[in-house]
């Protein structure tokens, strides 16, 4: 019933009464009202994060030239998400490079309450070892990612972004039923996130990792 809502909402631009803000709160109360953190195997080290998705950044010149290419698969930019494309802090890469991508829920953090503020879950995630995303990794994601499930949101692990009005905002690549879409979500750091909310982190690459378990390695007593 919920895609169904959506498709049509979507379909009629004239009423809007679906924006993109309101397909995301509906998802996240779909899933606080369905959380279950049981049968979920916590994360214990980067290891038992294998990659999930390789994609390729700096493909796209500028912002204007990377929104121009969401708009031509029909991908529906939200308001927020447009504002974090359109500001000065949004850069993207001016070498054409390869990250691996992964994904992993708050409740595989370790986290078992209901909800978990943005902060804690984005300092769990690098005492793993992950990287923060890129900020041009959600809008690349999109362009890359055209067989998203439906009804799979992915929120990107990625510094905010101010909007013009000063709110810090993250990105949330999307299938909410309606198409393909990237959409903007609280981005500050008392934000209250669903454990149940999955996130996309990057993955350091081999030669990297590594070098950081030698280093841990170094500490460890005799």
């Amino acid at each position: 019933m919920f895609c169904a809502v959506c498709i049509f909402q979507f379909a009629t631009e004239a009423g809007a009464q679906c924006s993109a803000r309101d397909v995301l709160q509906n998802q996240l109360k779909l899933k606080t009202a369905s959380s279950s953190h049981a049968q979920i195997t916590p994360v214990r080290s980067i290891a038992d994060l294998p990659v999930w998705k390789r994609i390729t950044l700096g493909s796209y010149s500028n912002s204007l030239t990377l929104r121009n290419a969401l708009d031509a698969i029909g991908c529906h930019v939200g308001g927020s998400a447009a504002e974090i494309l359109a500001r000065p802090a949004f850069i993207v890469s001016t070498i054409r490079k390869e990250v691996d991508l992964v994904t992993v829920s708050a409740a595989a953090l370790g986290f078992e309450t209901d909800t978990m503020t943005l902060a804690a879950i984005y300092e769990r995630a690098k005492r793993l070892g992950l990287g923060i995303a890129a900020a041009e990794v959600g809008p690349q994601l999109r362009l890359q990612y055209l067989d998203q499930p439906l009804g799979e949101f992915l929120v990107i692990g990625m510094d905010p972004i101010k909007t013009w009005s000063g709110e810090e905002a993250i990105l949330n690549v999307a299938n909410g039923g309606a198409g393909l879409i990237l959409i903007g979500q609280d981005g500050s750091a008392g934000a209250a996130i669903s454990v149940t909310s999955r996130f996309v982190f990057e993955r350091p690459t081999e030669a990297v990792l590594v070098d950081q378990l030698e280093q841990d390695a170094a500490f460890l007593p005799p």
